[in-house]
């Protein structure tokens, strides 16, 4: 289902931002949200930010940053300003934090963790929603605890305890949240690194952010965030939650459960148009456009038409996809994207002339760069027919025409007029049917019983190969 057509009013300059945190490779869920915010930025002409959520010391890691920049690069999904790092912002969070504590709107908590579970099992077996029970919140007349020795405190936000977090979605529609739902959110770790609620508040304040695109799991800590941001007496940006992406079990695809990264798909041999376009129409729509390129995403993306319920992913009209845009590739960038996919294969690509011909002939059979690589590779490498493959077509009475195809094809033209006159020689002299021996050929020399055209294919192999390859047959039946 679609959401509401109607286009969001937009003022001031539009500032969006992508945060993707490094503790794994940039999947397509992140990458449909950069998607969106890059197309609404580019559309309103304003800024797109790419910002490294790092603060996971444990789990973050340079590898996992080098993949999403390249995965970036890759989409082409180019930002203005960044990458922001947000380990290298600590002192501004320890800027903020102190004047947070100085004005009472956060406080130093010493629970421990052993403390803060006993309470929340408690809790639980009360029949209680878990929530943090303002132990070490200040109030008027309240006696704290003494302070522990040795136990280093975290610092809680005071959260609003009465009243309700309201906002209007840009893809949900308006959403409220009771204060009583929620508790004093742990800001700063007792290590000194932020939060993720916290971290992300601030990083918004101080980069502009105008409108938030975000998987729809950030729901629950946008009523934190919000009332973090007006404690701070910032901005609030609009804020619009897409739903998840469901995989072939109808389960979230993330970094943990069936998501593939970007990068498996570029090596895979897909195109990142290709990926963009089907990527867009998980969530947003354009009437019935199926098929679109950047430039009508950028002219047609102004936040309006995106979907409120999850879509599924679908291989297979990922393929159909790619497969449009690989056939419409010009022949030197497909020369180029198939080079790639030999090399992966341990194979030197020949000349351009000769590969430009080559992708021409297969590329309508296929739908990624990979599987036109598969078709090429029976130039390059030796061939293994499959045994019902040679079962059902290389029959007793076909073999002695392979052996004399071979005789004909030492002196043709080879060209594929000059082969074809030698299959049908070979086909005269044996009494054959083209639908009886061109599939045993095929089999034989390309492994598998259906190509294009047989002389057509023939003439791009080595005379010498195709020879061969026939006369490796013998006459003895499997």
């Amino acid at each position: 289902m679609i959401g509401s057509s109607h286009v969001p009013a937009v003022q001031g300059r539009v500032r969006t931002r992508i945060a993707p945190s490094p503790t794994g490779f940039l999947h397509l869920g992140t990458a449909r949200t950069a998607l969106f915010s890059w197309a609404f930025a580019r559309h309103y002409g304003g800024s797109f930010v790419l910002r490294i959520e790092d603060t996971d010391v444990a789990r973050s890691n340079e590898e996992s940053v080098a993949q999403i920049l390249e995965s970036m690069r890759w989409l082409g999904l180019d930002h203005d300003e960044g990458p922001i790092y947000q380990m290298q912002r600590l002192d501004r969070y320890r800027e903020v934090t102190d004047r947070m504590l100085a004005e009472g709107k956060a406080y130093h908590c010493y629970a421990t963790p052993e403390e803060l579970e006993a309470m929340r099992e408690a809790q639980r077996a009360r029949g209680e929603k878990p929530l943090y029970d303002g132990r070490w919140r200040p109030e008027p007349g309240k006696t704290l605890p003494p302070v522990p020795e040795g136990v280093a405190p975290a610092i809680r936000f005071r959260n609003p305890a009465d009243g309700v977090v309201t906002w209007d979605d840009l893809v949900k529609g308006p959403i409220s949240i009771s204060n009583h739902e929620i508790d004093d959110l742990v800001i700063v770790r007792a290590d000194g690194v932020p939060t993720y609620n916290f971290a992300v508040v601030v990083d918004d304040w101080d980069m502009r952010i105008s409108h938030v695109f975000r998987g729809d799991e950030h729901v629950n800590n946008t009523p934190w965030q919000i009332n973090l941001f007006h404690s701070l007496g910032a901005p609030l940006p609009v804020f619009a939650h897409v739903p998840v992406i469901l995989g072939d079990d109808g389960q979230k695809l993330s970094k943990r459960k069936g998501a593939v990264s970007v990068t498996a798909y570029e090596e895979e041999g897909f195109l990142p148009e290709a990926i963009l376009n089907y990527l867009a129409r998980l969530g947003w729509s354009h009437g019935d456009e199926e098929l679109f390129s950047r430039e009508q995403m950028v002219a047609w993306f102004d936040g309006s038409h995106l979907a409120k319920h999850p879509a599924q992913w679908d291989a297979a009209k990922l393929a159909w996809v790619n497969a449009h845009y690989l056939k419409a590739l010009p022949d030197d960038a497909l020369s180029l994207l198939v080079k790639a996919q030999l090399a992966r294969r341990g194979i030197a690509a020949p000349d351009d002339e000769w590969l430009g011909r080559a992708c021409a002939l297969f590329k309508d059979r296929c739908n990624t760069g990979s599987e036109l690589a598969g078709w090429l590779a029976m130039f390059f490498t030796p061939v293994s027919p499959s045994m019902e493959d040679m079962r059902q077509h290389v029959a007793d009475a076909v073999r002695p025409a392979l052996t004399t195809l071979a005789g004909k094809l030492e002196g043709a033209e080879w060209t594929a007029p000059g082969i074809a006159a030698a299959v049908k020689e070979t086909l005269v002299a044996h009494g054959l049917k083209m639908g009886q021996f061109a599939p045993a050929v095929r089999v034989v020399v390309c492994g598998r019983a259906q190509t294009p055209s047989l002389d057509v294919v023939l003439a791009l192999f080595p005379r010498r190969a195709v020879r061969e390859r026939l006369m490796a047959v013998g006459p003895a039946s499997l």
